[in-house]
């Protein structure tokens, strides 16, 4: 009703101001195995499936100061659940970027951004509400000293925390550093080298607890950078090479390897678009045994733009995560966890202004449950829509 009384006011929908541009969206979903549970345990308190209401406010802004421009948003979210109520909470997101410039070859980004949303449980099942907050700030650059080569450089700050205190074993910070030197083709393609550091931390440990699990760790890595720009309807790129992981007290679960990411993007139809990514690639993990796994993946997206107001999107995805390779320790069976998902939407805009759409997914993992990641399916469904003043 909301959206069909916007539509029938033209002048409801006109921009605000050129720099700021608030937006109301709201979603209505079903999950039918919420908690991640496997088939063979029963759901807390009775069925499993449930649905939840999303209402959320915001605004995007963009503001050109000189050559300088600042881009960011900010959205309010509160989230009710029909059957679950001890989970509903209310989200917060924040983002800022500025993106700068001093004379003609030097450029990059400064920012930073808040997030508080519900934690996954497809890691940590648990019938008690569990916020993670996610902080990050950066500041990157590059000089374009030659037409045809780019040194650059970039440092960052990653910090995740939770509120449930059986999980704030798992609060997180990461500071990476990063310095590459990129050759610039004619033909928009690069080929370059990156040299990046990470340290991580978890502040909450204790040194009985870190003499078990380890603290924190270094990775050092040293990869090629690579976009190849094939033709106007295909580009490649390529981010990999080696990589060392190391545990800063428990030296026996350092790991060390090929990483990488290949990406492929392919439009062979003017309203059809596909993407596919590979990885191999070491990841974090929100639980208080294993806090890192080996990830090895594929993904297959496609966008249809089936008319200017019809747009269609599919997706699949296969990850799996190796817990032993950087953990060290002995798990039950081959300490693998696989997930599969798939997805399918439809968004209609019926105005420049207003997008209603539909979003169909199922969820399946075989896990290792000593980790929390045990075997689970899951499918669902949801309803959402925005309006743009």
């Amino acid at each position: 009703m909301f959206v069909a009384g916007t539509l029938s006011s033209t002048a409801a929908l006109a921009d605000i101001s050129d720099t700021i541009k608030p937006f109301v969206a709201t979603a209505y979903s079903y999950d039918d195995n919420l908690l991640r549970l496997p088939d063979e345990v029963p759901g807390f308190d009775g069925p499993r499936s449930d649905t939840s209401r999303m209402l959320q406010a915001g605004f995007l802004f963009n503001r050109p100061i000189g050559r300088q421009i600042l881009t960011g948003q900010a959205k309010w979210s509160k989230v009710t659940f029909n059957r679950f109520s001890q989970f509903d909470y209310d989200g917060k997101d924040f983002l800022a970027d500025l993106e700068w410039h001093i004379g003609n070859h030097l450029e990059g980004h400064a920012g930073a951004s808040y997030s508080q949303t519900l934690t996954p449980f497809s890691d940590f099942q648990s019938n008690q509400r569990n916020l993670r907050t996610e902080r990050r700030e950066y500041v990157d650059g590059n000089w374009r000293f030659h037409p045809s080569w780019r040194v650059r450089s970039g440092v960052a700050r990653d910090r995740y925390s939770y509120d449930l205190p059986a999980q704030a074993f798992s609060n997180w910070t990461e500071d990476s550093v990063e310095l590459g030197l990129d050759y610039l083709a004619p033909s928009d393609s690069r080929i370059g080298l990156q040299l990046r550091q990470l340290d991580g931390q978890y502040p909450n440990r204790n040194d009985t607890t870190a003499a078990i699990y380890g603290n924190g760790y270094r990775q050092d890595e040293i990869k090629a950078n690579i976009y190849w720009n094939l033709s106007g309807i295909t580009q490649i790129e390529f981010l990999g090479g080696w990589v060392r992981h190391r545990n800063k007290i428990v030296s026996g679960r350092d790991s060390s390897g090929k990483n990488g990411r290949l990406s492929i993007y392919w439009q062979p139809l003017g309203k059809v678009r596909f993407t596919g990514v590979l990885w191999r690639e070491f990841g974090s993990v929100d639980n208080s045994l294993v806090t890192s796994s080996l990830n090895t993946g594929a993904s297959l997206g496609s966008v249809w733009t089936i008319s200017s107001k019809l747009r269609a999107e599919a997706q699949l995805r296969r990850e799996r995560r190796d817990f032993s390779a950087v953990s060290g320790l002995v798990l039950p069976g081959d300490g693998r966890d696989t997930t599969d998902t798939a997805s399918l939407g439809l968004t209609w805009a019926p105005h420049p202004k207003v997008q209603l759409g539909v979003r169909a997914f199922r969820d399946r993992r075989s896990g290792v449950a000593i980790v929390d990641s045990s075997n689970y399916r899951a499918k669902g469904v949801s309803f959402n829509g925005s309006i743009q003043f």
